[in-house]
């Protein structure tokens, strides 16, 4: 029992030391006055103010933003319809299909990012905003069908065919009793597909243009010349944006399986 205590404290301990002392020093040295990120300075708000007045974070902000909507608009089209489309014709391809859907999440971004660098260069694509939809909807479609295709595998089919013997269209099933039930799952997969999006760098280093530049990409063009306050705070408020979303879809998620449950 000792040794059992002892190795949970260890592991406490490790996971404390390697991620959340970091977090807390950045959140921390946000507000530091002086612009040495290394040197306490005393406390102070300004590097939050100049972070407001910086034009080119809040350019970026913006096309991260857009380019965050576009592909999680697409992912969930493309992502729910798999599911849908694998649900309704089942055969002995399906665990093939569902496993080669699920590759660009097993394919290190690095990689990904050298491919779709390619790919683009030999369709004669411009780099831009484009790109970046198209690379981004690639490796954020696996999350919308997995979470929707997991939800579709636990449903109750016995009111859809009901809905179906007493003459209602396929149509109207789906917008009446399918769609509510899946909800929550795809509304799970875009948030947590959304934040994939707005935190990627790597891929988005490989497909962007000179014209367009992403929120992560000039963190970390940035940070080539030295961590400032001025990024700690900007890496603050993309932090905390990330643990809403990731939480609204982890309670969108909750909310689903109690769903699936209650029926």
């Amino acid at each position: 029992m000792k040794k059992k205590i002892k190795l949970s404290w260890i592991y406490i301990g490790a996971v404390t030391v390697l991620m959340y002392v970091p977090i807390v020093l950045t959140v921390v040295y946000s507000f530091n006055e002086s612009r040495i990120s290394s040197v306490w300075g005393g406390f102070s708000w300004k590097w939050y103010l100049e972070l407001f007045r910086d034009d080119n974070i809040a350019r970026a902000l913006k096309n991260s933003l857009i380019l965050a909507f576009f592909c999680c608009f697409a992912a969930v089209l493309i992502g729910t319809s798999g599911a849908l489309g694998m649900r309704k014709r089942k055969n002995r391809l399906n665990g093939v299909i569902s496993y080669l859907s699920l590759i660009p999440l097993m394919i290190p971004e690095i990689i990904l990012g050298v491919v779709y660098l390619a790919a683009f260069s030999f369709m004669n694509l411009p780099f831009g905003m484009l790109t970046l939809v198209i690379a981004h909807t690639a490796f954020c479609v696996p999350y919308v069908f997995m979470i929707v295709r997991a939800r579709l595998e636990g449903m109750d089919q016995t009111a859809e065919e009901a809905a179906l013997d007493l003459g209602a269209s396929k149509m109207r099933v789906f917008f009446d009793i399918t769609l509510p039930a899946i909800f929550p799952a795809a509304a799970s997969g875009v948030l947590l597909s959304f934040a994939a999006s707005f935190d990627d760098v790597v891929i988005s280093i490989f497909v962007t243009g000179a014209s367009v530049n992403t929120l992560p990409v000039m963190i970390y063009t940035r940070m080539k010349t030295g961590v400032t306050p001025e990024i700690n705070a900007l890496a603050v408020f993309i932090l905390a944006a990330t643990a809403v979303i990731i939480g609204i879809a982890s309670a969108i998620g909750a909310i689903g399986q109690k769903g699936g449950t209650d029926q």
